[in-house]
């Protein structure tokens, strides 16, 4: 089976911002916040204070996967030059998003400059209210004035947006205002990570919420839904019902793997969170193609 992992992660560094303060490295694959919270963050086998991209293609290879999209948001860092030398260096495996604050008071000459000089093809906004932009800005809305002009100049420049609005009960979670977005710009191809980032027990929040976002230009990719299920383990059968009920009512087309290592590699092994799903029979064979692959092809052109 051909795998397309479309939510990945590489840094330089730690250099995450969010509620709780910046989150820097302390060594050992561990970050703390500012304020005293550590998490671990990456595998000490794949790395101390940085994931590398080489150290991404070893994890690809070793699990036969053929691409990947390289995102971004405020949990790691925004690490867009590192990011734009590792699709350089790696053309042919990975593919890249920039990000960056949309309350910069230059933010538009920072998107002109990832469009138009750099040439991303992809642009992500982690608006969460955990570890993204809501985290430490005032609550705001999606489809607002903060985010509309930045909108209107990527879907002129024909580049997909992914957007991160957390899960239910977070002041970011807004599908409606993503719902109103992808209306305003039908044009433009629109990912929403984390299937919505259901917790256990947020089943009619995702039900809602994928029934607002089952539109021609909306996709869901389905990362770190192991990680959102905690304290259930591998094979995780609520996240597992969670991608059958998504199936259900956007389709099979609409639905992206993607893995958000290394974060989640701390809990499980990447393997796992492949065949948790492929072994569970939700999808066809046809259908496990596009999941895994086809469907991601055809979003980020790859």
């Amino acid at each position: 089976m051909k795998i397309i992992d479309a939510h990945t992660h590489v840094f330089e560094y730690i250099a995450g911002f969010g509620a709780k303060g910046e989150l820097r490295s302390i060594g050992g694959g561990k970050a703390r916040w500012a304020n005293g919270d550590e998490i671990a963050m990456i595998p000490p086998e794949l790395g101390d204070r940085t994931f590398t991209p080489e150290a991404l293609v070893r994890l690809m290879d070793e699990n036969n996967v053929e691409k990947s999209v390289l995102l971004q948001g405020s949990f790691y860092g925004f690490q867009n030059e590192y990011t734009y030398e590792a699709v350089q260096h790696y053309p042919d495996r990975f593919v890249g998003a920039a990000t960056f604050d949309p309350f910069c008071k230059g933010a538009m000459q920072l998107l002109h400059r990832f469009l138009y000089e750099l040439k991303f093809s992809i642009v992500k906004f982690e608006t969460s209210s955990g570890g993204g932009l809501m985290g430490y800005h005032k609550d705001y809305k999606i489809d607002g004035d903060v985010f509309a002009e930045i909108f209107d100049e990527i879907a002129a420049a024909g580049a997909t947006l992914v957007i991160d609005i957390g899960g239910p009960g977070m002041a970011s979670f807004q599908p409606q205002a993503v719902a109103n977005v992808a209306k305003k710009h039908p044009g433009m191809k629109l990912v929403v990570c984390h299937l919505l980032a259901p917790k256990l027990g947020d089943r009619d929040e995702l039900e809602t919420g994928l029934k607002l976002l089952k539109l021609d230009n909306v996709w869901l990719d389905l990362a770190a839904i192991p990680w959102n299920v905690a304290p259930e383990v591998y094979p995780y059968p609520t996240g597992l019902q969670y991608i059958s009920l998504a199936k259900s009512i956007v389709s099979a087309k609409k639905l992206i793997w993607g893995s958000d290592v290394p974060s989640p590699l701390t809990r499980d092994s990447y393997a796992h969170l492949i065949n948790y799903i492929t072994s569970a029979e939700i999808f066809t064979v046809q259908e496990t193609e596009d999941v895994f692959y086809n469907n991601a092809k055809s979003v980020y052109s790859l």
